[in-house]
């Protein structure tokens, strides 16, 4: 048995191929359901009247046949009795007398068939087994016992029985004599009415797959008629969606398919339309903020040095003014970080962000980035827990990378209630993840989906001990973005957060999933699905207009810049499902 499921292996293989090839055809081609429905309805109509065709000729057939049969057995019978009037079968030389009137009867001798309207026949004489000896001439054995006690009673009676393996209708009747009567039997074969059943038969089944292959035929050129517009449709639809704004479907003549030709070209007319003032609003905002930016910089620097002067006399100041010194001072500084963010922010949006690839090792970076903010942890209280192993090696831009682990966990400290947070750092032949996790309020339900926005705080009456700009996890998003790479994002009311950035080993590199899971490790149903390391959805890499760069002094070989006709290249295969307690963010945000 298992020699043969073994040799049956690869012919169920083959049957799985074939029937998933036919699956996919029938899905996606609209003209083979069509092709394939008439057929099949066309086959059904065919077979119906092909069966009704043939029982009726048959019945029509054996009609004619019995018909004719009865009008020979009774003009025979009406012959015979004119020969056996005078005749008595139980007197000597009454065998000699029935052979020679069956004789003449038939015309051909004794067993040889006679001919008549109703075709070929046999006759059959006999006197029964009544009173007396029974005299037979002709074939009687083929004549059931049922059908001569029948005529014997005096009935005529017709049956059909096979002799020889041929059909034959067996036609009975009672012959008056002289002396007791006779049972008169003539059998009429049935052969040439099977040919004809046999010729009609084949003649239907020729004519109905001819039509049914002229019904395929026709349905085939009927149909793509109809879908080759709406293939080309959706063809013109497809470079539409692809950034060819000038695609327009050829309109020819006044039916359905040019009105649709029609409405489609105006569609994509208001829709080109849009997008191009989109696409100017888009610019001009982008302008007004980089220009009110850079705008800003020559009197925040004036002020910066007024600020600066009264700090640093802050001592000889009255309280009151030594006090405002100090706000001024922190006020700038936030002031600047703003316009720094909104700087990069508008870049980002321009499409005109360089990536500064070159080899680090990853846990020296998120170290550095953890020493910025180790003074905020200690103001609140704040433990970092760290798990770093060293000589995770990934080509990334360190600055973007350092300022993305320093917003998550300045994110994590500002939320975390004073409790651990956990930086958490493994790797996989093709990426490397870093997981900032809190146990601090947490992210209620929807909120994973706001987390990454603008300006967007989860409770507008909590105050920032970072004192961020709002625009932190919205850059860090992008700037994963531009590795191409995951920000992930996943949280909990009382249970806290976590994020997590996974980077793809090199720069262009594929990730299907990451090495760390998202969720808790434990307490929640879906926690072991969490640790399969299924990444949720994966964050797109960037806009069309972003460039990658290496930094040559460090030896690294040149990176060609990211294709501008397919920005998506460094794009993943299709994610999982998300997880109940896990969302995968993908939208520009920011703070929580």
């Amino acid at each position: 048995m298992r020699r043969l499921a073994r040799a049956l292996a690869p012919l169920r293989a083959q049957a799985h191929e074939l029937g998933a090839l036919v699956a996919a055809s029938w899905r996606r081609s609209l003209q083979l359901r069509v092709v394939v429905s008439t057929l099949a309805l066309s086959s059904a109509v065919v077979l119906v009247l092909g069966l009704v065709l043939q029982s009726e000729i048959a019945e029509r057939l054996l009609q004619s046949k019995i018909n004719g049969a009865l009008v020979q057995a009774d003009a025979n019978r009406v012959l015979l009795e004119g020969e056996l009037s005078g005749i008595d079968p139980d007197r000597e030389g009454a065998q000699d007398t029935l052979d020679a009137a069956l004789q003449r009867l038939t015309n051909t001798g004794e067993s040889g068939p006679g001919t008549s309207t109703a075709g070929e026949f046999r006759a059959a004489l006999t006197t029964g087994a009544g009173n007396g000896p029974e005299i037979t001439s002709g074939d009687v054995g083929q004549v059931t016992a049922e059908q001569r006690t029948t005529v014997a009673e005096g009935a005529i009676s017709r049956q059909f029985t096979t002799v020889e393996g041929v059909p034959t209708l067996v036609i009975g009747q009672p012959v008056s004599t002289a002396g007791r009567d006779l049972q008169f039997y003539l059998l009429f074969p049935l052969e040439g009415e099977r040919l004809t059943l046999n010729l009609v038969q084949s003649t239907l089944i020729v004519g109905g797959l001819v039509l049914l292959v002229l019904i395929a035929a026709i349905a085939s050129l009927v149909t793509r008629q109809v879908v080759r517009p709406i293939r080309q449709a959706a063809e013109v639809a497809e470079r539409f969606a692809g950034g060819h704004l000038d695609e327009r479907m050829a309109a020819r003549g006044e039916d359905e398919v040019a009105r649709l030709a029609e409405s489609y070209n105006e569609m994509a007319g208001s829709l080109a339309a849009q997008i191009a003032q989109l696409e100017e609003f888009g610019a001009l905002q982008r302008r007004f903020t980089s220009d009110v930016s850079h705008e800003l910089r020559t009197p925040l620097t004036t002020v910066r040095m007024a600020a600066d002067v009264l700090y640093a006399s802050r001592d000889e100041l009255l309280p009151a003014l030594r006090r405002s010194s100090e706000l001024l001072v922190t006020e700038l500084d936030r002031f600047e970080a703003l316009l720094a963010d909104l700087l990069e922010i508008s870049r980002l949006d321009a499409g005109v962000a360089e990536l500064g690839a070159e080899r680090i090792d990853l846990s020296a970076v998120v170290r550095h980035a953890l020493d910025t903010v180790r003074g905020l942890a200690a103001d609140a209280g704040t433990e970092l827990v760290l798990d770093l192993p060293a000589g995770e090696q990934v080509e990334a831009d360190p600055r973007r990378v350092e300022r993305i682990v320093r917003n998550l966990v300045a994110n994590a400290v500002d939320h975390g209630e004073g409790r651990p947070v956990e930086v958490t750092m493994a790797g996989d032949p093709a990426s490397v993840a870093v997981l900032v996790r809190d146990h601090g309020v947490g992210l209620r339900p929807g909120e994973a989906d706001l987390v990454f926005n603008r300006f967007w705080r989860a409770e507008e009456s909590r105050a920032r001990r970072s004192g961020g700009t709002g625009l932190g996890l919205s850059i860090s998003i992008e700037d994963a973005r531009l590795h191409g790479g995951w920000l992930q994002a996943w949280g909990e009311p009382g249970k806290g957060s976590a994020f997590r950035l996974t980077l793809p080993r090199q720069v262009g590199g594929h990730i299907s999933a990451s090495p760390l899971p998202l969720g808790p490790p434990s307490g929640d149903d879906d926690a072991e699905a969490r640790h399969d390391g299924r990444p949720g959805s994966s964050v797109p890499t960037p806009p069309r207009g972003i460039t990658t760069r290496r930094d040559d002094s460090r030896g690294a070989r040149d990176e060609p810049r990211l294709s501008r006709e397919d920005p998506w290249q460094l794009r993943g295969d299709d994610p999982a499902p998300l997880l109940p307690a896990e969302r995968a963010i993908t939208d520009p945000g920011g703070d929580r």
